[in-house]
Formats: structure tokens, C-alpha cells, sequence
């Protein structure tokens, strides 16, 4: 929605009951930050509002006013969230932000790019934005891409995670972070195969040594 190029691929989306999304993630604002936008609130409210009798409503006093947050989901009271996303909005505007993503999926193109020019890794799932998902080559690989990914993890280099794809254990890489570059995804890439041939070699391999 942000970035004009990548658009297109939210084509449809006018028709949604319902849009979520985390400015946690993509949008760069500290955790948590998330919103949804539904398009008939009545029935949104109609979901949630809560009628118990110590939430009686007033028409003064603390109990006065509208609308109630357990009007709207299932937390009594929450955080301030909005205003650090506002901040943000305000202070880098929408085109920066926009460019940001789009760059996340370039990174996300370059770094299938690399596996799929690495003999050892092999690409689970196509890539259509930022989230990537790959393993490494080999003998028994669910328990070598786990311990890759924990590997990674503890080195500081990365952090991924795992996921399963079509019965098989994946590293899943999702790009994020604005300050993410090429040489980021090199690491990844490198500390991949650096793991993934110890751990292959050592079955009793659980983390960095």
C-alpha cells in the first residue's frame, strides 16, 4: 500500500471485510504496533462489546465515554500504540517508508538469487515479497536446517526461523529491517553453508562450538 510498485500485487484488496497489519514489522515502529481496518464497524463492534455488569457505562465520571477498547477486541485497556506510529509516519512520510518495503523485496529476490546459484541450498517456495524460504542440502536435512538456524541464531550473524513447507523443514528468512543490505544477505548465505557442513559432518552438532 505504501510502496507504488509493489501495488499492483494488492489488487483486490478493496473488496476485504477486513485488512491487518503490524507497523511493528514493515513499518519500523518498536513492538507492538498493530492495526485492522474493517469495512462495517457495526458488526466489528457487534463481535466484541462486552455487556458485563462491571463494565456499565456512565454518562460521567471514569466510566464515561466512547468508544471503549473491549469494544473492540478482547483487551479491557491497552497502550497508547498509535502515537509512536504517527511519530513515525510523520517523521520519515509514507514515500520513505514505501521505498523501504520495496527494498526488503529486492532483498528478497536477491537473496533467492543466491540460493538458487548455490549448489547446497535449494529454494522451498516462491519468493513474491520479502519472506524467503531455503535448506540446506543433505542426509537427514530436518534436523541439519534446525540446527543451522539455531546456529545462525547464537552467532549473531542472522535471525531466522523455521518453518515446515510441504513436509520439510525450512529456514525462513523474512526481511524487515530497513537497515538490511546485500552484504546482510551474504552472511546469511555464507553462514548457511559454513553450518550446514559442520552439522552435516557432526550428527551430534546442536549449536556453535
Amino acid at each position: 500500500m505504501l510502496s507504488p510498485e509493489l501495488a499492483p500485487r494488492l489488487a483486490g484488496l478493496e473488496r476485504a471485510d477486513s485488512v491487518a497489519f503490524d507497523f511493528h514489522k514493515w513499518g519500523q515502529v518498536p513492538y507492538d504496533a498493530g492495526f485492522i481496518l474493517v469495512r462495517d464497524g457495526t458488526l466489528h463492534y457487534d463481535a466484541f462489546a462486552s455487556p458485563a455488569a462491571y463494565l456499565r457505562r456512565e454518562t460521567c465520571g471514569m466510566a464515561a465515554g466512547s468508544p471503549w477498547p473491549c469494544d473492540f477486541g478482547p483487551d479491557l485497556s491497552r497502550g497508547f500504540r498509535a502515537l509512536k506510529t504517527w511519530f513515525t509516519l510523520q517523521v520519515y512520510g509514507a514515500e520513505r517508508l514505501g521505498k523501504s518495503i520495496a527494498k526488503t523485496c529486492a532483498l528478497g529476490q536477491y537473496l533467492k538469487q543466491r540460493i538458487e546459484a548455490t549448489p547446497a541450498l535449494e529454494l522451498l517456495a516462491p519468493v513474491a515479497l520479502n519472506i524467503v524460504c531455503f535448506r540446506y542440502r543433505c542426509d537427514d536435512a530436518d534436523r541439519v536446517n534446525a540446527a543451522i538456524v539455531i546456529a545462525i541464531q547464537e552467532s549473531g550473524i542472522a535471525a531466522p526461523s523455521t518453518t515446515t513447507i510441504n513436509g520439510k523443514l525450512a529456514i525462513r528468512a523474512a526481511i524487515v529491517n530497513h537497515r538490511t543490505d546485500t552484504v546482510d544477505i551474504d552472511a546469511l548465505i555464507d553462514a548457511a553453508l559454513e553450518f550446514g557442513e559442520s552439522v552435516a559432518h557432526n550428527r551430534n552438532y546442536h549449536g556453535i562450538e
